[in-house]
């Protein structure tokens, strides 16, 4: 006989509608099972591949788990929010709920067909206020609250402005964005704007300028993946690397936690180091350069503090704020020409693109071990948002350091003991130190590192730069705040009002 499967799945789906066979009862005899599936964006195209590849899969899963006698909750939703809803209510005239609605129906038409085991009855559209009501309610939350470093959590913001009050904001161990200085008294003299100001520097959903892709014929900010060569996905519109106030999550504040918990999950070791790349915990050094002929100084982060002697040049992002402070009258011209390319480039263009570029400021900055001066460039391989936006280039050590330094030939110093660095840089972490100091060049306090192993000169480093002053031992992450856009109006409301320019939460 021929095997009918229209008739069949037709059958037995109205079967399994009828008797409710996905519906989830709560039963505490049972032990509960969640699988999470992405939820789709409703696009006019309907389901594509990619979709069916990762359901089936799960779907396979939560019925094994359930035959196993799991109370598995399996639902589905749609994210259903988005530009193109936006930009095709812009076109069109047509209203994006409209266009939304009418894609979610054919998703779920196509979702019913392939006889998924979901409970329909848990659904989640983004775009229905029952559902983010419940997001708003946790942007508040995130709002009025800060990270508390000893306690690893989130608290009241109420208890930051009680401790502010009593005893200003020195010995804060929290989550912040820079390190005030702010004593009881000044706090109490402050104005209520003045205030908001300082506490916006702690609260977890916060107002910041930060580096966005900014799409002006689009009136948005697009994430990198929505950026191809330098034009928006949609549309094709310019889209330029620009400073904007943008409403932030501080996400950097939980990647220790982050970190600890990857232990904790049954993920594979592949992924879990793929995580731990992409959260970037780095024990290093802060230090402090002085601008030669300037009472200018900048921060640099380092892991390898132990290097200092063998810095050549100085890198600035080319989004830092030093980039103006320190570019001279007679390079402007040319920096100014470089900084309009970069802002042409996604982050993601920067980091992966092995391309030299880079301009020279025009100023120099002073070794803090010697006095030497060292010339200050500004390079796309450095980004804004990680460490300080600043590094101190030490190209016998760094391979992209390596490849400026060849590209613009500068001098490469190596500091271990037979490196060769005619061809390459030697990144290897061992060794004996030479060169630190050269022969003849006088050190602060006499200062030497020759003769002690990479770990040890690493080591001594750190005393020395935290007993004299010229810097911190720090423990870094490359994990960033997250940017919480949204579009013109196709997009979840903000529950925000301003007042002096400051936001308060709507009740």
């Amino acid at each position: 006989m021929e095997y009918d499967f229209r008739a069949i799945e037709k059958k037995w789906q109205q079967r399994w509608v009828e008797r409710q066979t996905y519906k989830v009862i709560e039963d505490p005899k049972k032990e509960k099972f969640y699988v999470l599936n992405m939820f789709p964006y409703p696009s006019g195209a309907g389901l594509h591949v990619g979709h069916p590849l990762g359901y089936i899969a799960s779907d396979i899963y939560a019925r094994y788990k359930r035959l196993k006698g799991f109370n598995v909750l399996n639902p589905m939703g749609y994210d259903a929010y988005g530009l193109p809803a936006e930009q095709y209510a812009i076109q069109t005239g047509q209203h994006p709920a409209i266009t939304t609605v009418k894609n979610i129906n054919r998703y779920r038409e196509q979702l019913d067909k392939i006889g998924f085991s979901f409970d329909w009855s848990r659904e989640v559209r983004t775009c229905a206020p029952e559902y983010y009501k419940w997001t708003q309610w946790a942007f508040q939350k995130m709002f009025n609250s800060f990270y508390c470093n000893k306690c690893q959590s989130a608290q009241p913001i109420e208890k930051l402005i009680e401790r502010i009050a009593e005893k200003g904001t020195d010995g804060l161990d929290v989550a912040q964005s820079e390190e005030l200085h702010i004593t009881a008294e000044q706090w109490k003299a402050m104005s209520e704007k003045e205030q908001q100001e300082v506490l916006m520097n702690y609260r977890i959903a916060y107002l910041g300028e930060t580096m966005v892709n900014w799409c002006a014929g689009l009136g948005t900010v697009l994430a990198n993946d929505e950026v191809i060569d330098g034009v928006s996905a949609r549309g094709g519109f310019p889209v330029e690397q620009k400073k904007m106030r943008q409403w932030c999550l501080r996400v950097s504040a939980y990647s220790q936690r982050l970190l600890d918990g990857l232990e904790t999950i049954e993920w594979t070791d592949s992924l879990k180091e793929t995580q731990r790349n992409w959260i970037g915990r780095s024990e290093g050094t802060e230090m402090e350069f002085s601008v030669a002929d300037s009472d200018v100084k900048f921060t640099i982060f380092t892991t390898r503090a132990d290097t200092i002697f063998g810095v050549t040049f100085m890198v600035l992002a080319p989004e830092s704020e030093l980039v103006q402070t320190l570019t001279t009258a007679d390079q402007k011209a040319a920096v100014d020409e470089y900084l309009a390319y970069v802002k042409k480039r996604t982050e993601r263009d920067r980091i992966s693109d092995k391309k030299v570029t880079g301009v020279f400021s025009g100023s120099y900055a002073l070794n803090p071990f010697t006095g030497e001066k060292i010339p200050i460039w500004i390079s796309e391989y450095v980004l804004a948002g990680y460490g300080t936006g600043a590094i101190m280039a030490v190209p016998a050590h760094d391979s992209r350091d390596y490849a400026f330094a060849k590209h613009f030939n500068l001098p490469i110093l190596p500091l271990i003991n037979g490196a060769d660095v005619s061809e390459e840089s030697f990144d290897a972490k061992e060794g004996i130190v030479e060169n630190s100091p050269r022969e003849g060049i006088e050190t602060v306090d006499g200062f030497s590192l020759n003769g002690l192993t990479v770990k040890e000169a690493i080591a001594a480093t750190k005393e020395f730069v935290t007993n004299h002053g010229i810097g911190k031992v720090k423990v870094n992450y490359r994990l960033r705040d997250a940017i919480f856009s949204r579009q013109r109006y196709w997009g979840e409301p903000f529950p925000v009002y301003y007042k002096d320019g400051m936001p308060y939460m709507l009740p």
